[in-house]
């Protein structure tokens, strides 16, 4: 019998927008919170200060803003599980980007809103259909707005680990889609049925070649919180770490994800 074909994760549109709002606008008031000895806190980011980190998140809606400036290609030639592959040939660049953003707006409070409005009002005028030409091919703007609930809910999270007391807020549909994303870049990235990764109350899927379960408690399971997947994922926690202070749970002999972690670097 062949193996059962891998149905691709769709998203409701509306509610990702709604949610890439909600977690922006959880950031934006943070930052409008934040001291200028805070704004000048190192982070786990290399050299990044706080105040580089939040211009970069500024720029996780900025990229939507100009690629929607800029021409249309003809046809969509990626899909969204394409993006986690691609992001990180653009890192050296965002990295200069982000701290010239950070000299340039002193306010960083003001430059969010400004960056906000602006793509609010683009996409009050464009369909989700309208193509992007992103590094991980054209891509719809629908599917890209789900890369955009990634790149705010693990920098959120490293505002809040760089903050002592700062406490953001994670919208629930953003954590969500970040989660399953993540999640499902695994399952690209090791086919199989021989391992269940278990994300409640978010995300669950099968992975690692190998014997695949047809019913009952598969043999080798993987169970963690979001944001401990998060982390592990984009590489700000480490597999033996969260084995070792008891963040996740494995058992069989398939069940050691260590080999193919981080997903995004």
């Amino acid at each position: 019998m062949p193996p059962a074909k891998k149905r691709t994760r769709t998203y409701d549109p509306a509610k990702i927008r709604t949610a890439v709002l909600a977690q922006f606008g959880n950031v934006r008031e943070a930052v409008g919170t934040l001291t200028p000895e805070q704004s000048a806190l190192p982070t786990r980011l290399g050299d990044w200060r706080v105040r580089d980190l939040a211009a970069h998140i500024g720029m996780a809606l900025g990229a939507v803003v100009r690629l929607l400036d800029e021409p249309a290609p003809p046809k969509q030639d990626g899909v969204l599980l394409d993006w986690p592959h691609a992001i990180g040939a653009d890192a050296p660049d965002i990295a200069d980007h982000a701290r010239e953003l950070a000299e340039r707006n002193p306010d960083l409070a003001a430059h969010l809103a400004e960056v906000e409005q602006r793509f609010t009002a683009h996409l009050a005028e464009l369909p989700g259909t309208r193509t992007l030409a992103t590094s991980a091919g054209a891509l719809s703007l629908d599917d890209y707005l789900v890369t955009r609930t990634v790149e705010l809910v693990v920098h959120t999270d490293d505002l809040n680990a760089a903050v002592p007391g700062l406490d953001i807020p994670y919208d629930r549909q953003a954590l969500a889609a970040c989660t399953r994303l993540l999640a499902d870049t695994l399952a690209a990235k090791a086919p199989g049925g021989s391992t269940e990764v278990r994300i409640p109350p978010y995300a669950v899927v099968q992975c690692v070649e190998g014997p695949r379960h047809t019913r009952g408690t598969p043999p080798n399971v993987v169970e963690t919180d979001p944001l401990t997947w998060i982390r592990l994922a984009t590489g700000r926690m480490t597999w033996k770490d969260a084995l070792d202070e008891a963040k996740v749970s494995a058992s069989g002999e398939r069940a050691d994800l260590g080999g193919l972690l981080p997903l995004l670097t």
